[in-house]
């Protein structure tokens, strides 16, 4: 059951009267319940508050007395799917006696007075906030330690929160309107300027993200809100018309394989439209605000899976056509697109941290500053030439499918896969690049703040190798990767891959260098590109042995997807805030499926190792989803009801 809590102390609008004699407090009141809040409780203190706090067993929201705002702000903070704690954030000018913010990456990393975040307030605190039930503690904290001090009460809480070290994401108002007021005057211009916009128009339009890629916003989002508003109308759930945007793209990867020119280009308006439901999906659920973990996780899971099914639709119709090695260039695709994913999660999990911990005094400047400031450059200057640019050049979704609906319906599939391999390598080699100074510049470990062991997905044998240290884990895994990519490229080249047979223990031996780091500290500034070096180096090694034991390209292509998947899990889960799969101990780790495939090498059953193991990954994970999202959640419901003493337990 969610709480609201309506703190007065210390606001001087407590007093206040809308429009229709109404108390504004009162009408906050009514706000938040319309928002979702199950029950509103007045506060006159703080330590009010803390009593309250102390009952609450869901997220607490809290609100001062001097907010006028649409309903929709209080939902949208009611309801962000951003993070369990989230504050109101305005862009309104820091004045004297309103906390100001420092906010990066959605993140507020500073709260306090104006003067004392040194000129680099970001915007000021909106009066309310979302508290996530792990957070209560230290808000009952915030709130003694504040209690007594002058001025907004709700301001010094909020500030005493984040002082405590509280991850807060930032939540901000557009096209909507939301003011802080202090007497008649300013409550008279807010009501106007709320009552002059359309609430549920803006609701549509905030459907759609505020900074998306060039295709997106030029050739999706343009139409797309009058799906989301049909959508809507019609029930449908977010999740449905992900299930939709599947079908599409496998209806599209179906009539690429067929080939012919009919095909082809109806397979390409169908991709297109596969990726405007892919947007309206998470459009709709910003405009039902129905958000919910396990969609979050599918709609993840979803959009890659429809992307490497479009893959394997190309690399069969280029083989079928006669084209050349299709499946050889599809599984080249899935591996890359693959790699990079795992580069932009981790980096993206850098990011975060480094906005958290900012650099002490003293330690910019250099190439690293420079890349920053030319970064917040470009992206300040939206809707810029320079900014589309630093937006299309690293290959985002929306242009991937442009660029093969465009290659596959002019030309064929074999100009559509090569197309996306080279836009492909460019774009890592350059995001490559450039992060690669950038965090060497911010020097902020990421995978000493999570289990490694998981992240890396190390199995009993990676554990049990002994801990080389002074090389680092990184180093170590990119050796991992070379022993493959030697193998692969022998195998290509040579004329019997079958000969190669011997060599496979070989690139097994330099492939486990990798488990060496295992033990190691994963704290160097470059340790984030580990889990992708191992997803490369599993992958090359299984691609390697396929092609030594002759396997079909399209096994080869099945097996790897499924190994695709399981990484996306895992990296889902961590984008999710979600615990490691049920059975993720059940995935033997990518050494220990990396020495099955070298024994099967050498019994000459490659095939038939590949299509077992393969099966036998999709089951565990097929299972683990149904236990993770179904099973655990439903007993912990009736956990959660069953009356003491009639044949429940009471929960703890």
């Amino acid at each position: 059951m969610t709480l609201a809590i309506v703190l007065a102390a210390g606001s001087p609008a407590a007093g206040l009267t809308t429009a229709t004699g109404e108390p504004l407090a009162d009408r906050l009141a009514a706000q938040l319940r319309r928002a979702g809040a199950d029950e509103v409780r007045f506060a006159a203190s703080l330590d009010e508050l803390t009593a309250l706090v102390a009952t609450a067993t869901a997220p607490v929201l809290v609100t001062g007395t001097d907010l006028v705002a649409h309903t929709a702000v209080l939902r949208h903070l009611a309801t962000s799917p951003v993070g369990p704690t989230v504050a109101l954030v305005l862009g309104d000018p820091p004045v004297p006696g309103r906390t100001a913010v420092r906010e990066e990456r959605g993140q507020v990393v500073d709260a306090g007075a104006l003067d004392a975040l040194d000129g680099d307030a970001t915007g000021v605190f909106g009066g309310a906030l979302r508290v996530g039930v792990d957070d209560l503690p230290t808000l009952a904290a915030a709130a003694r330690a504040a209690a007594g001090d002058p001025g907004s009460a709700v301001d010094r809480l909020f500030a005493g929160l984040a002082a405590l070290g509280t991850l807060i994401f930032a939540q901000r108002v557009r096209l909507l309107v939301a003011r802080r007021v202090e007497d008649e005057n300013e409550l008279t211009a807010a009501e106007a300027a709320v009552t002059a916009v359309d609430e549920d128009r803006a609701e549509l339009r905030l459907s759609v993200k505020e900074k998306d890629d060039f295709f997106s916003t030029y050739f999706v989002s343009t139409w797309s809100p009058y799906v989301v508003r049909l959508a809507a109308r019609l029930r449908l759930t977010p999740t449905g018309v992900t299930a939709i945007s599947v079908l599409f793209a496998l209806a599209a990867a179906v009539l690429f394989g067929v080939g012919g020119r009919p095909a082809l280009v109806s397979g390409a308006v169908l991709l297109y439209l596969g990726f405007v439901l892919d947007c309206v999906d998470g459009q709709l659920a910003r405009y039902t605000r129905h958000f919910s973990a396990w969609g979050g996780w599918l709609d993840t899971m979803a959009d890659r899976a429809k992307e490497y099914l479009v893959y394997a639709g190309l690399g069969f119709g280029v083989s079928h056509a006669g084209l050349g090695n299709g499946w050889a260039l599809a599984i080249a695709a899935m591996t890359l697109q693959t790699v990079r994913h795992m580069t932009d999660t981790w980096y993206g999990v850098l990011h975060d941290e480094a906005a958290r911990r900012p650099r002490a005094a003293g330690a910019g400047g250099g190439i690293g500053d420079r890349l920053n400031a030319a970064s917040t450059r470009v992206q300040a200057d939206t809707g810029s030439l320079s900014y589309w640019l630093k937006r299309t050049v690293v290959f985002p979704i929306g242009e991937r499918w442009a660029l093969i609906a465009l290659t596959v319906a002019l030309f064929n599939p074999l100009v559509s896969l090569i197309a996306v391999l080279v836009w492909g390598v460019l774009a890592f080699a350059y995001t490559g690049a450039l992060r690669t100074l950038r965090a060497r510049w911010m020097w902020v470990p990421v995978l000493d703040t999570v289990d490694a062991t998981l992240h890396r997905d190390d199995g009993p044998l990676a554990r049990w190798l002994p801990v080389v240290r002074p090389m680092g884990p990184l180093t170590l895994a990119v050796i991992a990767a070379l022993g493959p990519a030697v193998l692969l490229v022998a195998a290509l080249l040579g004329d019997s891959p079958d000969g190669l047979r011997w060599a496979v223990p070989v690139a097994l031996l330099v492939l486990l260098v990798g488990g060496l780091g295992a033990g190691a500290a994963h704290n160097g500034p470059l340790d984030w590109l580990v889990p992708a070096a191992l997803r490369a180096a599993e992958y090359l090694f299984a691609i390697a042995v396929g092609v030594v034991g002759e396997a079909p390209g399209w096994l080869i292509f099945g097996y790897v997807f499924v190994l695709t998947v399981h990484h996306y899990d895992l990296t889902a889960r961590l984008e999710k805030r979600q615990a490691a799969p049920p059975l993720h101990a059940f995935t033997l780790g990518w050494e220990v499926r990396s020495a099955l495939l070298a024994l099967a090498a050498i019994a000459g059953t490659v095939g038939i190792a590949l299509a077992t193991l393969g099966a036998y990954l999709l089951v565990v994970f097929v299972v683990s989803v149904v236990l993770a999202w179904f099973v655990r959640p439903a007993r912990s419901a009736r956990a959660s009801v069953a009356p003491v003493g009639a044949g429940g337990a009471a929960p703890h």
